[in-house]
């Protein structure tokens, strides 16, 4: 798929101050005349795949494809941001330059440059995936050969698993959302108003609906999604079902957990190559679906770049990490290193910090030299050499893998749900914990494992893998003081912050132009 991400079809959508999503991107040929191959609906599958990874159709995100400089930077590179900056997992240096000082402070408002971007991201997504599956019906698709159409029909489903991925991200972050889909007449249209639950209802059926279509676990191309990235997105909805619908279902999360268990995978024996410029290699264990990166393929400032050069700060080498230089920006807080039993990584390798010249505490965000720095991805292979571009990146990110789903797994037995045993929650947490000590130092009995200790583990396994905000909001830690850390609410020590964010604000620009919906409760 790498190299196929490389002959995409230029396409492109202007999303602004519009009630039209569900525009048709405009394409250099018409429909008509792109969708005539298995090749080009190729072509055009790995644009959706892409719309993940980069902005632009030219290297670095050149020739970008949405007019707004912040939804410029890429999905990942936002969906980081409104994941990971609120949370105690990282402090920001360039806050004030890069309009971040509300999303670290947790004091965003519905004109935030961020929270807007990150909306017309995720629509751009959805109306990338509509358009492709208009024209890869069973009637369009009809006069294919049969062995052609067994494979569009492949197509199909994993167009229907990024849209389905993309409203996911749309249920999490802004509840009740617009909804578009491909029998939606393309042009000028205000889409009507979904609710969260019933959002949440769409984007199960859809996914149980093409599981059995998608390649069965490991069989797909590399970097294209099989039915365990449908299991696994099945999985993280169960476990979040009572956040996103006011009722629990910890026993699905625990069918699906059960199935991708069985379905092949195996943990990654080093965990740092789980992270580095040769982690496409892990996909035939424990990577189940990544967001591709490639030097001479596929290339971003967001993305994988943004997490190698992003956290490269003071007497750090760039070249260590496989780069050309360090950005000085991204940094953790006191609250996460002390998830670790130490902070040299001699213990624990998860948590190899970088303290030359760093403070723990952080009395000023803007102080690249206050807050210890981890870089948990590098641009290097599995030998130490490596290639950039000007700091560009080879390091694919793990939008899924097997180590979420033992964790998912184990905090399902314990909020409740049938079909798992306390034993086997165990068994897979110990594995984690014998990676990360390289011996039996760290496991854990039953006794031990509690939600608490879950939550810290996800941190310490997952962190900056953009599950942080979504894991703390579950846990009721992300709002409210049950739970402080530095810069918390905008406070030093970390303050009490209103539940209204766990929900991000609709845009004011599409709240203006789309009368079918309302704007989250408290904004």
């Amino acid at each position: 798929m790498k190299k196929i991400l490389s002959f995409i079809l230029l396409i492109t959508m202007l999303v602004s101050c519009t009630k039209d999503l569900n525009q048709v991107p405009s394409v250099e040929e018409t429909s008509e005349s792109v969708y005539t191959s298995l090749a080009n609906y190729k072509s055009v599958l790995a644009k959706l795949y892409s719309a993940f990874a980069v902005a632009g159709i030219e290297k670095g995100d050149g020739n970008a494809d949405m007019a707004s400089s912040t939804a410029s930077w890429g999905y990942l590179r936002v969906y980081f941001n409104l994941q990971e900056i609120p949370t105690d997992e990282v402090v920001y240096t360039w806050a004030g330059g890069d309009n971040l000082t509300n999303i670290q402070y947790m004091t965003w408002g519905a004109s935030d440059t961020w929270v807007s971007a990150m909306y017309y991201r995720i629509y751009y997504t959805v109306a990338l995936c509509n358009e492709f599956l208009r024209n890869a019906t069973d009637a369009k698709i009809a006069s294919f050969s049969e062995a052609d159409q067994a494979s569009l029909k492949v197509f199909r489903a994993e167009a229907r698993f990024l849209r389905a991925l993309a409203y996911t991200h749309a249920m999490d972050l802004y509840g009740n959302v617009p909804f578009v889909t491909e029998a939606d007449q393309a042009g000028a249209f205000t889409p009507p108003r979904i609710k969260r639950a019933d959002l949440y209802a769409y984007i199960q059926s859809e996914l149980q609906d093409i599981e059995d279509v998608l390649p069965a676990p490991l069989q797909n191309e590399y970097g294209r999604v099989s039915r365990a990235a449908a299991w696994t997105l099945l999985a993280k909805n169960y476990l979040n079902a009572a956040v996103y619908t006011g009722s629990a279902d910890y026993t699905n999360c625990i069918t699906y957990c059960n199935k991708i268990i069985a379905g092949g995978y195996s943990l990654e024996p080093v965990y740092k190559k789980l992270f580095n410029g040769d982690n496409d290699k892990r996909t035939t264990n424990e990577i189940i679906f990544p967001i591709e990166a490639d030097v001479a393929h596929t290339t971003t400032w967001g993305a994988t770049t943004y997490l190698v050069n992003g956290p490269i700060v003071g007497s750090m080498k760039a070249s260590d990490y496989g780069v050309v230089s360090g950005w000085s920006s991204i940094r953790t807080l006191r609250e996460f290193v002390n998830l670790f039993p130490d902070h040299s990584g001699n213990t624990d390798t998860r948590g190899a910090f970088w303290t030359d010249g760093q403070s723990l505490d952080v009395d000023d965000p803007s102080s690249s030299s206050q807050g210890y720095s981890i870089v948990k991805f590098t641009n290097l292979n599995d030998d130490g050499t490596y290639t950039t571009d000007g700091g560009l990146v080879n390091t694919d990110f793990p939008m899924f893998r097997l180590a979420d789903v033992y964790l998912m797994y184990a905090e399902a037995v314990l909020r409740g749900g049938t079909g798992g045993t306390v034993g086997d929650a165990v068994n897979y947490v110990n594995q984690l914990r014998e990676r990360a000590y390289q011996n039996t130092a760290g496991d854990i009995n039953a006794s031990t494992l509690t939600l608490d200790f879950i939550l810290a583990e996800r941190g310490r396994e997952l962190f900056w893998e953009c599950t942080r905000r979504t894991d703390l909001i579950r846990y009721g830690k992300f709002t409210g003081g049950d739970y402080l850390w530095q810069w918390k609410g905008g406070s030093v020590n970390g303050q009490s912050v209103d539940t209204k964010y766990n929900l991000y604000p609709i845009p004011t620009t599409d709240l203006a132009s789309n009368p079918n919906l309302i704007q989250n409760s408290g904004y």
